[in-house]
């Protein structure tokens, strides 16, 4: 099995609680994730954010809707959280969440290790198709977060001027 890896990373200019807060509430997930991949959580809200935390979702991938679900193997507030798949369109996924104080906000960084399924044929998916659709996900992420804790910046620094 071939595994491959996207490793990213962001800085976003808002505090490691805010932050953390945000990627620890799996609701939020459809925020930053392109419309056209259908992504609903299908797990009862609120979700407990914890090791063990068992997590469904929808999600269309060209077109056709299929289940993914997820299991959270590792919760270390606020420094990082890991989940993997344990049902869904990879073979594998390990997805690692990292949060890392920095003088002027917090880096975000993201490690997924995953594997496509249909041997050759998934492998020539992943050249031709999947990496790049991967990347553009995480470029659509970064976009909405910073957009997200921009806002959010800007109703913090308003509700302290009218106190």
């Amino acid at each position: 099995m071939k595994i491959y890896e996207l490793s990213v990373s962001h800085h976003v200019n808002a505090s490691l609680e805010n932050v953390f807060d945000f990627f620890s509430k799996p609701e939020n997930l459809s925020k930053i994730t392109p419309r056209k991949m259908g992504f609903n959580v299908l797990t009862p809200l609120p979700i407990k954010m914890e090791r063990g935390a068992l997590i469904d979702y929808s999600i269309k991938v060209m077109g056709f809707p299929l289940r993914w679900r997820t299991l959270i193997t590792s919760y270390d507030p606020p420094n990082k959280f890991i989940d993997e798949q344990l049902k869904g369109p990879y073979s594998f996924w390990h997805h690692t969440h990292t949060f890392e104080p920095v003088s002027n906000g917090v880096v975000i960084k993201d490690v997924i290790k995953y594997s496509i399924p249909l041997g050759p044929i998934g492998r020539l998916m992943h050249f031709l198709w999947i990496k790049n659709d991967l990347k553009n996900v995480f470029n659509f992420r970064k976009k909405v977060i910073d957009e997200i804790f921009t806002n959010s910046k800007e109703l913090e620094t308003s509700k302290e001027s009218m106190s």
